[in-house]
């Protein structure tokens, strides 16, 4: 029997989609103030292969109707890979996030079987946001108080009923047979005035029409944003864990007859690879491996003159042996070298070669390239200078005279680098070269070789550093080394990890050879635990120098540089002494929590907590569980979105330092349960990752720290 319903002439019509045929119009719905934005227009944001990343907008209709959105992610072929439903994180604003994922994460290495799979998802991606006016969103809400107080309530549940009608037959949503007939059946309920006009409403709010409404919603006035570039790069493009060790001192000895020191070798130098390996670490980074020049030569320490054993800077590259596509024979031959890389591959690490674009005075482009020199008054070459260094065995590189030569020379030699094993390149200063000498450089080695990645030992001005990465310099070296206190620590680790790192990757040294900062020179085994721990934790990628495992720690008086520097000797090490400091340990076990905690991964997921003690710094990383792709939020004006809480917490780590390497320091910490999507008065349980054991967590929490004892809580949320 037919409901008893009453007719009415007048349907309301639907919100209509407004064409855009200009990049300045504005469609039915307003989208705005898209982030991550391309820098003008032209360099995409950059992500990891499985990286997660929060996109934002404001997203808007005029007056008080409910608004709805999407995020959409098509990979470079244009095939839709997720359709996420957007959520208004600040209704006053209409500001609405979506967290993405570019793919899956992956261990695949570029010489795997495999990786041609992980290539072709590899380029631009896109993601195109989508608004709409969620009409049954605003009927609902209006319906509820007309009903509640009886003003005009059958014109609201008429309008209802017609609304329900209209979503049944709509095609953008999408409906199969037994949806549609859920909505027919709750129209014909909420126009049946036989009925309770209290009982009606219950038709069209229901748990059953809820989840349509969530799965295969009724989107009005649909309108879709500008496509929004990302460039998703392989593995370890921005999740990295290096390592940094000189060949010629991997397995070095001394003669016990002479005292005098036999240097290591490229087949020494396995030893090495074996070390990082056990300590977890992904690249293996070298110095230049080139002949080195022998005028001007270095001796220990940056001397003028070096003695008749001193083997000289690597830096100073050249001799008569040879240049930059050359091994320096004191290490062995390219044989030598593509076993190295072989063993490397083997064990899962992948082989960077520091790539220094000068050369020293007995350098072959000297005689077959004068003119990419650049000439005093007097026609001599001028050497390199960085006031008040000075570095009489090296001539820079001018490129001012014939850039597209020196351009074509250093493809050619990174082709050869390539054809050997390496799969990263390390630049020596790049910020003193042309940015556009760079771009170009990258561009072409790319094409050929897309699995190359490239870092930047560039400390310099910020609008340097930007444009060297937005070059192609897949990370970069950064000031993390010199920030210290917790002011300067929270600050540094909030630049890193933010909308600027959809352009530059900060990596995080402690040391390198060229840096020995005065925190470490002062405070022992108890500083280099503090400095890995916020290395590892601070940046999702990460260095160390080698004889950071034994506190190598001793300054050059009056520069804060390693004494007995190893750029300009051969170093003799114990490794059997690296036990009793628990260095290396701790960079295994950093290592470790890494690669098991997602939320490790991202530029984009850390947050600074309060803590009640100067001392202490304590920051959080937290991803949130992954929508599964239903397609629609709401929000209007005035109201959240979704007071609704996910049971599955994501991934979370919280990490708390104690900075004063002397003195054992107890200190509040805050963290606000809500980022879990937990009420703020709730209780959780974490996991200490480094020292084992569960604690229970609140809002407010003690922490006691004491240098002698361990440097750092690593907590995840169990």
């Amino acid at each position: 029997m037919a409901a008893n319903t009453t007719n009415h002439e007048f349907n309301e019509p639907a919100t209509p989609s407004l064409p855009v045929a200009a990049p300045h119009q504005f469609g039915r719905i307003v989208i705005m103030s898209v982030t991550p934005c391309e820098e003008r227009g032209i360099f995409p944001a950059r992500v990891e292969l499985g990286e997660m990343f929060t996109v934002t907008a404001q997203i808007f209709i005029e007056g008080r109707s409910h608004t709805g959105a999407t995020a959409i992610l098509r990979n470079p072929h244009g095939d839709i890979k997720q359709r996420v439903a957007m959520t208004c994180i600040n209704p006053g604003l209409d500001l609405w996030k979506a967290d993405l994922i570019a793919g899956q994460p992956s261990d695949i290495k570029p010489w795997d079987k495999g990786f041609d799979e992980i290539q072709r998802q590899l380029g631009e991606w896109t993601v195109t946001l989508e608004g709409w006016e969620d009409t049954y969103a605003s009927w609902l809400a209006d319906a509820r108080i007309k009903v509640d107080v009886n003003d005009d309530a059958e014109n609201a549940l008429v309008s209802g009923s017609q609304l329900l009608a209209r979503w049944a037959e709509d095609k953008d949503a999408k409906l199969d047979d037994t949806q549609q007939g859920i909505l027919r059946k709750a129209s014909q309920q909420l126009a049946d005035v036989s009925l309770d006009i209290k009982q009606r409403p219950a038709a069209a709010d229901n748990p059953a029409i809820a989840e349509l409404h969530r799965s295969n919603p009724l989107r009005d006035g649909l309108t879709a944003s500008a496509p929004q570039r990302f460039k998703v790069e392989r593995p370890e493009s921005s999740f990295t864990a290096w390592y940094q060790f000189f060949p010629r001192s991997e397995g070095a000895t001394r003669d016990p007859q002479t005292g005098e020191i036999i240097q290591g070798t490229l087949k020494t130098a396995l030893s090495g690879l074996d070390r990082a390996k056990a300590e977890g670490f992904d690249v293996v980074y070298l110095p230049p491996i080139f002949p080195i020049g022998v005028t001007n030569r270095k001796g220990r320490n940056n001397a003028l003159v070096a003695g008749p054993n001193d083997p000289g800077s690597p830096f100073g590259i050249g001799s008569s042996l040879g240049g930059h596509d050359t091994v320096d024979p004191l290490l062995g031959t390219m044989d030598d070298f593509k076993a190295f890389c072989a063993y490397a591959h083997r064990l899962g690490l992948e082989i960077a070669l520091d790539f220094a674009l000068q050369c020293s005075p007995d350098h072959p482009w000297v005689r077959e390239h004068p003119n990419w020199f650049r000439h005093k008054p007097d026609g001599t070459i001028a050497f390199a200078e960085n006031p008040p260094k000075k570095y009489q065995d090296i001539y820079p590189i001018d490129f001012n005279i014939d850039m597209p030569g020196i351009e074509r020379e250093t493809e050619r030699i990174m082709d050869l680098w390539i054809e050997a094993g390496i799969t990263i390149f390390r630049i020596d200063n790049p910020h003193t070269k042309p940015v556009r000498f760079w771009q170009d450089v990258i561009e072409a080695v790319q094409r050929k070789h897309p699995e190359i990645l490239f870092l930047a030992e560039a400390f310099t001005r910020p609008a340097i550093m930007r444009a060297l990465s937005l070059a192609g310099f897949t990370q970069s070296h950064s000031y993390f080394p010199w920030r210290n206190t917790k002011d300067e620590v929270a600050e540094y680790l909030q630049t890193t990890n933010s909308d600027e790192a959809y352009y530059q990757h900060n990596t995080f040294w402690p040391t390198t050879p060229d840096i020995l900062t005065d925190y470490l020179r002062d405070n022992g085994p108890e500083g280099h635990k503090v400095r890995a721990v916020l290395a590892a934790m601070g940046s999702p990628s990460w260095g160390i120098y080698n004889g950071y495992e034994l506190v190598e720690n001793r300054q050059q008086e009056g520069h804060e540089e390693q004494a007995d520097n190893e750029k300009y000797e051969i170093k003799v090490r114990d490794w059997s002494e690296a036990d009793k400091y628990g260095i290396a340990t701790l960079l295994t076990d950093l290592n470790r929590i890494r690669r098991t905690h997602p939320a490790c991964r991202s530029y984009h997921d850390l947050a600074m907590l309060w803590t009640s003690n100067p001392n202490v710094v304590a920051f959080a990383r937290h991803i949130p569980p992954m929508s599964t792709g239903s397609a629609d939020g709401q929000c209007a004006d005035g109201g959240a979105a979704n007071d609704a809480t996910d049971p599955a917490l994501g991934d979370t780590l919280i990490v708390v330092v104690n900075l004063d390497c002397k003195t054992a320091h107890t200190s509040e910490v805050n963290f606000d349960p809500a980022l879990l999507g937990l009420p703020r008065d709730h209780t959780f349980d974490v996991y200490d990752e480094l020292g084992g054991g569960t604690f229970t967590w609140s809002s407010n929490n003690k922490v006691t720290l004491d240098p002698a004892e361990r440097p750092a809580y690593i907590f995840a949320i169990a």
